[in-house]
């Protein structure tokens, strides 16, 4: 069970370094700074480059219980580990990588960084009491009294919303409106509209005047919902509101000065939209001034005990049913072995269906187990042995693209935008890569 009582306590997080060993910054370095180091040209990176052939954001370093893992943020130039370009490895012991035309070398087990963990198990409907969720609660303790733009990241599903509304909830705009816009459930003709407003006649349809999100949330909070999608005409627009804190509705002449409090979440990652173009950066840095990360259900298993009785008891009163909670080691073993792609938000769904339906669900279809699996991967192995090491790499990597982008655009029914959100790229990437290998968006 959750409790609210839990001793604070610091956790050793693995300390690593990061140098220029070859290049133009040659020798700078960075340690890194709360478990990450960012390497790029923009001004809030840990470790900034001046090598023109580097992306702004083109990689990051992030301590784990493993090792250090290493992802390319989608940079225009890729980033090279062991003579292969790379998306996303863990590094055990250290190495060497390439940015662009920068040799970085990557030194573990320096002197480790202590993090400090909130002492709560819960913040607002979140629930958790392992250490990512804590030190989750204890960067929304810290922003939740401010008036800080809080900037929330994380896969569809981890409770990016929750996390908003519980930031509202602890400031002390809490008696006043949480106006939420979903940036990509409108058309881009209409967010404008539901941002600021619009005056009677200002486009048809406009029939009367309308309050937009800002002037309805004077006083409290807004909640950008899949800000990544936000159109990037609008982008200035909401720069401006921002900074000048007053708006003007479509087809108006005057502003209107507001005082609200900023809440985003995406589950894009914004530094990998400012390479590719689509995202402004000016806009980035007004709105992340404090991030936050939630964590994959998949790497806090051990909050299960405490949320699946939450979730049941929210199920049983929202659905009429009900459910023994004192959960059989089935059941148990069951959650143990699900991968969770759709965190929370699957988990719920799963419960819902053993409180109804009174029996396990079966596996998810990208759980099913095949029989045949590895003996096809060991046939595709022996076929590249007889090639040149750096010719196997390419080909197995092509295969694998090629594998992973048609069952993407097949789940996906040919939506290539959709497909390189759920691959975690940008879409410039994903037309690139679609075009070298020949796909369609019509695949599968």
């Amino acid at each position: 069970m959750p409790t609210d009582t839990i001793l604070q306590q610091t956790i050793p997080v693995l300390g690593f370094r990061v140098r220029v060993v070859e290049g133009f910054d040659a020798p700078r370095e960075a340690i890194n700074v709360v478990g990450r180091v960012t390497v790029g040209t923009a001004e809030d990176v840990t470790l900034r480059l001046t090598d023109r052939t580097v992306s702004r954001y083109h990689a990051e370093f992030e301590a784990s219980e493993l090792g250090v893992t290493l992802r390319d943020l989608g940079s225009s130039n890729g980033t090279t580990f062991a003579g292969a370009l790379v998306r996303e490895v863990l590094l055990r012991r250290d190495a060497e990588v390439l940015v662009g035309r920068t040799k970085l070398l990557v030194t573990l087990g320096v002197d480790p960084v202590e993090l400090t963990l909130s002492e709560r198990g819960s913040f607002g409907r979140l629930i958790g009491t392992s250490p990512a969720m804590r030190a989750v609660f204890a960067t929304l303790e810290r922003a939740a009294p401010t008036s800080a733009p809080v900037l929330i990241t994380g896969e569809s599903g981890t409770g990016k919303e929750l996390a908003a509304r519980a930031v509202h909830a602890a400031s002390p705009r809490r008696d006043k409106a949480f106006e939420v816009v979903d940036c990509g459930g409108l058309p881009p003709t209409l967010i404008e509209s539901e941002l600021f407003g619009h005056t009677k006649g200002a486009f048809t349809g406009a029939h009367a005047d309308r309050v937009g999100a800002f002037e309805r949330a004077h006083g409290g909070t807004v909640f950008l919902d899949e800000l990544g999608e936000l159109p990037t005409e609008l982008q200035p627009k909401l720069l401006r509101a921002l900074g000048e804190g007053e708006v003007r509705r479509v087809g108006a002449g005057a502003s209107r000065k507001v005082d609200v409090r900023v809440v985003a979440a995406t589950n894009r990652d914004l530094r990998r939209e400012i390479n590719a173009g689509t995202f402004r950066a000016d806009l980035f840095y007004r709105l992340a001034v404090v991030q936050v990360r939630m964590p994959a259900l998949r790497e806090r298993l051990g909050d299960l005990p405490a949320l699946v009785p939450a979730l049941l008891r929210v199920i049983t009163r929202e659905r009429g049913v009900e459910a023994d909670l004192a959960l059989g080691d089935p059941l148990w073993e069951s959650l143990a072995r699900h991968a969770w792609p759709g965190n929370v938000r699957e988990l719920r769904n799963y419960l819902e269906q053993w409180a109804i339906l009174k029996d396990i669900p079966p596996p998810s279809p990208t759980e099913a187990p095949s029989a045949d699996r590895g003996d096809a991967r060991s046939d595709v192995l022996e076929e590249l042995e007889g090639l040149p090491l750096r010719a196997a790499r390419e080909a197995l990597l092509e295969r694998f693209d090629r594998h992973y982008l048609t069952r993407l655009l097949r789940e996906t029914g040919g939506n290539a935008t959709e497909a390189a959100r759920r691959a975690g790229i940008d879409r410039v990437t994903m037309f690139r890569l679609l075009r070298r290998l020949g796909l369609t968006r019509d695949e599968g």
